[in-house]
């Protein structure tokens, strides 16, 4: 995997005058650190969300500011609802030597595959991401896990049945391995569910990567607000990652 790199400038706009920082084609961030005080920074539109795409909140950054380099995860991303652009990065900073935990999207293969939708059944996935806790250099980008072997409508993909790379493992020591991943339906079945609900089916792949709701950054006072679950995981959380 290539290494993904962001150079940083100190920022000192806060306020309305982030405003016009964004108008001038910069984004605001702010990077957290252990017990350090949060820096707040900014950055190149083009180069942001170039890095934001990439990394998404589960690959680690090379940061660059003030001639020194830090490595971080971003733990926050908010996006314009309406422009869907960048408007604010959080950053908090890791060392390689350091287990952290950091969610990460679960992708189906083999779709259009599979036994089950050969014979015109429906896979459907039912959670897209899980938390796992790694070391920097063994963060997946992605935990995978094929649906060619589905069949029918008694077959299921839960996550025991995902092979974690060497060095990963699922967040929770007591994660319930019987969760499931995916089911096979039919698809009269969905209809009826739909109908009953009084609605239309959802098409899954339309549902963005990375959910949540959009913050407003302006304020550098939201910025130095802690929070997180623990001291092995960036402390900000609402991560809107727009892949």
């Amino acid at each position: 995997m290539n290494e993904i790199s962001l150079a940083l400038d100190a920022r000192t706009a806060e306020g309305k005058q982030v405003k016009k920082l964004r108008a001038d084609g910069l984004v605001p961030s702010v990077v957290y650190g252990g017990s350090a005080d949060p820096i707040s920074t900014q950055s190149g539109f083009v180069e942001t969300a170039k890095v934001v795409h990439a990394a998404g909140k589960h690959t680690p950054v090379h940061l660059t500011l003030g001639g020194k380099k830090k490595l971080a995860i971003i733990k926050n991303i908010d996006i314009d609802p309406v422009k869907h652009l960048v408007r604010h990065v959080a950053f908090h900073t890791i060392k390689q030597n350091e287990k952290i935990v950091t969610e990460v999207p679960i992708h189906l293969i083999g779709i259009g595959e599979s036994a089950a939708e050969k014979a015109g059944l429906v896979v459907l996935q039912a959670i897209e991401h899980v938390e796992i806790r790694a070391l920097p250099a063994n963060l997946p980008e992605a935990l995978e896990i094929s649906i060619v072997n589905l069949a029918g409508t008694e077959d299921k993909l839960t996550l025991a049945n995902i092979k974690l790379p060497e060095g990963v493992e699922f967040a929770d020591h007591d994660q319930d391995l019987d969760l499931v991943i995916a089911n096979v339906y039919e698809p009269s079945a969905l209809q009826a569910a739909n109908d009953a609900a009084g609605g239309d089916a959802v098409d899954e792949s339309e549902v963005t990567a990375e959910n949540g709701e959009d913050t407003d950054q302006d304020s550098q006072a939201e910025e130095t607000r802690p929070g997180g679950k623990g001291q092995d995981e960036p402390k900000q959380s609402n991560v809107d990652a727009n892949k």
